[in-house]
């Protein structure tokens, strides 16, 4: 043993000692078995690179370029390490660099997207080029412009890129095209943040997708100018196919095909998106990883199965690859056809990495491959570590890499009928992609759809074979005017698909809904899953703790006592039934994020009606602990502030007040522009109120208001004699 660790240690200088006995000493024999495990670690790297990343988005602060010149030292210092130390420290110093790494990758990002947003609320004619038609979550047509023109702004606070929202199409006199300049009068304000603290941040997506304000219109849209030839052909091309589809196959099955071909989804009904979403097949409508899959397997297969039927061209030609250089082909216009977003991006990466192993002759699907993807797609686009399609489609990969890598193939045909292996085979597939995704779709949606599996089972083949391959097969026979039988085939598969997803939403029980986890259950899962993949043998094992851990916070996750949206007009109270609503109507949003995150399937309305508040409707009182509170709205609420305060000891004021009362908690519209919506946690002595601008960091707009204590005032005690 001596005689192995000196072999081992001798090129190094002497650097590296070894025990009295000629073992090695405790503190390195870990490093001793990463090195042994090197062959499997990079499949680790894009797992640091995330924690980079994750560590840069959790900062209080926007770093300074200071902190990027240490960061850009220590990778030199992690190098000269890795030299100096040796072949021991090596996993260690790149795991340390792919940490460093993410957060360079952050900053370099956060300076290259950086573009205007709007400061304060505007009102005006704003104009515009459409680049982009969708439909909000209330069915509201929603047009993405830029070239932006606002009246009396100049163009250097201007934001690049707005959306508004169209509340009434009958004002739009030209149907919206790509491509087309418009103008209209409405209303605009930079992106909202999360409403409540830990919440969903749509600024800080909205940053990153440049888009600097958001808004409606009540007013005409009006049409300024044509597209310009040439210009915006992609988004028109789109546009012109998805109502060529819809208009030969009307309804939701045809604006559904529409969807999953060309990824404009904005003539699918709010019903049919709710079915898709309880059922757990709204997967199959986001143009993802199994749409570009089905896509370009079809293509591939139709190749190389196609030249194979030639026999002088089969010889003389290496038909695989060049049915992956076609297939390849095919991805590259789906990505521009569907919008390049970044769900199709990052199937797009995992298409091309497949493919290019197959034009290298290595095996097309691998953790390699996959972990290939990943870094690639974290160093250009860190954000999307954030986005539950990123965590999802790749939990799903991984763990179908390794559920198939245990059982094989060949294995499969010494032990079941040739005819069985295609269903057990789709059946594992689903269980296995099920079973990863599970958390991450629980703890960004809130729920868990309890016949997902079956739902998936009776679709997924019918996208496979029948919906995908159709529309493959429409887009080849078009240009001849002979689509209309596959566009037919593919019609009919959608229709099923969305009767079984209106199916299964229907049936008692088909949602259960789940509380919003911890900021520690993901991460812990994630390394916690990895680690049983990636390691072998027994230490495999040790990969259950995490996720047991896990799993125990996020059955002890609590919600808070209390929370006020940002313009103090409601006040959500948890009871016994649940959380209590000052008031039925208002801040549907914001509300309908508190009860999803509180694991509640009720609406406002009904929410509104639970124990817990009393009083008028202008001003609703309530406890929460044994303190007592009261929320003012409506007319004239301002005035009643100073009686308010002497009788409760917490004030909520749905305006902004001239001046602040004395002797109570008292939180007004100026107060919630500081902090934003505000979280409250009952303590012994006191309210712990949690705001939700804890953070300044370049798309918050807003500095970091600090937590605090409120205790009430001590009383007052007679005079002693």
């Amino acid at each position: 043993m001596r005689r192995v660790a000196l072999a081992f240690y001798g090129r190094q200088g002497g650097r590296h000692k070894v025990a009295e006995d000629g073992t090695l000493w405790l503190w390195e024999r870990p490093l001793q078995g990463l090195l042994t495990a090197k062959g499997s670690l990079f499949a680790w790297v894009p797992i640091f690179i995330g924690a980079g990343i994750a560590i840069w988005f959790a900062l209080p602060w926007e770093p300074a370029r200071g902190f990027y010149v240490l960061l850009a030292l220590g990778l030199c210092g992690v190098a000269a390490l890795r030299r100096w130390a040796g072949d021991l420290w090596q996993p260690v110093a790149v795991a340390v660099a792919c940490v460093a790494l993410g957060m360079l990758a952050c900053g370099l990002r956060v300076q290259l997207v950086a573009a205007p947003v709007l400061e304060f609320r505007y009102y005006g004619a704003i104009q515009g080029r459409i680049i982009d038609i969708d439909r909000s979550q209330t069915d509201a047509l929603r047009l993405t412009l830029d070239r932006v023109v606002l009246d009396r702004v100049a163009p250097d606070r201007t934001p690049q890129r707005v959306r508004v929202s169209v509340q009434d199409t009958a004002l739009i006199f030209t149907p919206p095209d790509p491509g087309q300049t418009v103008l209209m009068t409405g209303h605009l304000a930079a992106p909202q943040g999360p409403v409540e603290p830990g919440g969903f941040d749509f600024a800080r997506m909205a940053y990153f997708d440049g888009l600097g304000a958001v808004g409606y219109t009540r007013n005409p849209v009006l049409l300024w100018a044509a597209p310009a030839a040439g210009e915006q052909w992609v988004n028109r091309l789109r546009t012109y196919l998805s109502n060529a589809m819809m208009a030969a196959m009307p309804g939701d099955a045809g604006a559904f095909a529409s969807g999953v071909m060309t990824g404009d989804r904005s003539g699918l009904s709010l019903e049919a998106v709710a079915d898709l979403r309880d059922s757990s097949l709204a997967h199959l409508l986001a143009i993802s990883g199994m749409n570009m899959a089905f896509l370009t397997a079809f293509v591939f297969a139709l190749i190389r199965y196609g030249v194979a039927l030639i026999p002088p061209l089969a010889l003389r030609i290496n038909a695989k690859k060049v049915a992956a250089v076609a297939a390849f082909g095919v991805a590259l216009f789906y990505l521009a056809l569907s919008g390049a977003n970044v769900a199709t991006e990052r199937a797009f990466i995992m298409v091309c990495v497949m493919l290019g192993a197959i034009l290298f002759d290595r095996r097309a699907l691998t953790l390699r491959s996959v972990s290939l993807a990943g870094v690639a797609i974290l160093l250009w686009q860190p954000e999307s570590l954030l986005e539950p399609g990123f965590q999802m489609s790749f939990a799903a990969t991984v763990a179908l890499i390794a559920g198939f890598g245990v059982v094989d193939q060949q294995v499969l045909r010494e032990r079941l009928p040739r005819l069985a292996i295609p269903v057990f085979m789709l059946v594992l597939s689903s269980v296995v992609a099920g079973f990863a995704t599970a958390p991450y779709a629980a703890a960004h949606f809130n729920r868990y759809a309890d016949y997902g599996l079956l739902a998936n089972l009776l679709t997924v083949p019918v996208m496979g074979a029948v919906v995908m391959p159709a529309g493959a097969v429409a887009a080849l026979l078009a240009p001849f005017g002979l689509a209309g039988p596959a566009l037919w085939v593919m019609q009919q598969g959608s229709a099923w698909i969305l009767f079984i997803a209106g199916w299964i939403s229907d049936l008692e029980g088909s949602v259960t809904p789940i509380i919003e986890p911890g900021p520690w259950v993901l991460p812990l899962i994630t390394f916690g899953g990895a680690w049983l993949v990636i390691w072998k043998g027994r230490l495999r094992l040790w990969g259950a703790m995490p996720v047991v851990l896990a799993l125990v916070l996020w059955t002890g996750a609590t919600r808070p006592d209390a929370i006020i949206d940002e313009e103090g007009r409601i006040v959500g109270l948890m009871g016994p039934d649940g959380r209590a609503l000052s008031a039925a109507r208002g801040a549907g949003f914001a509300v309908k994020s508190w009860l999803e995150n509180d694991g509640d399937l009720a609406v406002q309305a009904d929410a509104a009606t639970r124990a817990g508040f009393d009083g008028d409707p202008g001003a609703r009182g309530f406890s929460i602990g044994s303190f007592h509170g009261v929320v003012l709205t409506g007319r004239g609420a301002a005035d009643k502030v100073t009686v308010a305060c002497a009788a409760h000891d917490m004030v909520v004021l749905g305006a902004e007040a001239d001046t602040v009362p004395e002797g109570c908690l008292f939180i007004d519209q100026t107060r919630l522009a500081e902090t934003g919506p505000i979280a409250i946690h009952v303590q012994d002595t006191g309210l712990q109120l949690t705001p939700t601008h804890a953070a300044q960091r370049a798309w918050s707009m807003r500095a970091a208001a600090p937590e605090f204590v409120w205790q009430p005032p001590p009383l007052a005690t007679a005079a002693m004699p």
